[in-house]
């Protein structure tokens, strides 16, 4: 049912040299960069998580790569403040030519906190959905995700507890936070970028918010 409700496939080129993560059971993940290019032309540079069993001569900077998996969420104590993470955990690797469309996601799962609607300097309407998705083994991802458009009106009607099917792209975004210093650091936020919201019933009950903050390595 998880690889049903989460689904991943990215193509792009792999920018910095992996770097072990963690260990899971005597296996060890390592943790690179991957650019996957945009229709516009502009570059998602974005977090991937692969499994030493996976490695191999062509997983090295410079190479074009394909990767089919799920996209993974994680808590993560940083300056003392958790934050969520997001990375894109490899199930297998694929051919590049072989993919079709180089970053889509499919996701299947229900909101966890209320929608935010805003509305931008330029007037663009933009809702911000977090998803929970269920994985196996009674654990669950949380998932922003952001809908523009008419779309974003639709979503700035549904409630916690709704349960939908999506479809989008995994994004990278920079942008800038004010610290309460007065400081202001540049970060980048990783997101879907939904292209497709579907709202299905009888949702199942579901935690209303992410777990509190802890270092959960992605398996």
């Amino acid at each position: 049912m998880d690889t049903e409700n989460n689904q991943l496939t990215l193509c792009g080129v792999i920018e910095t040299a992996p770097v072990l993560d963690h260990e899971v059971f005597g296996e060890n993940f390592y943790r690179m960069d991957v650019s996957v290019p945009r229709l516009s032309g502009a570059q998602d540079l974005l977090p991937v998580t692969i499994s030493e069993r996976l490695m191999n001569s062509q997983v090295t900077p410079g190479v074009r790569i394909g990767i089919v998996g799920q996209l993974r969420s994680y808590n993560k104590v940083m300056g003392g403040s958790g934050r969520l993470l997001l990375t894109a955990f490899a199930q297998r690797l694929a051919a590049p030519d072989e993919i079709e469309n180089p970053n889509i996601i499919h996701l299947t799962g229900a909101i966890c906190k209320p929608p935010a609607f805003r509305t931008t300097p330029f007037g663009r309407e933009i809702t911000d959905l977090m998803l929970a998705v269920n994985r196996a083994f009674g654990k669950s991802d949380y998932i922003p995700c952001i809908a523009w458009g008419r779309t974003a009106r639709y979503a700035a009607g549904l409630s916690v507890g709704d349960k939908l099917e999506v479809q989008g792209r995994f994004q990278s975004r920079e942008y800038q936070k004010q610290m309460p210093d007065g400081t202001v650091m540049n970060r980048v936020a990783y997101e879907v970028s939904l292209s497709r919201l579907t709202c299905v019933k009888d949702a199942p009950v579901i935690a209303s918010q992410p777990a509190a903050a802890q270092d959960q390595p992605v398996q």
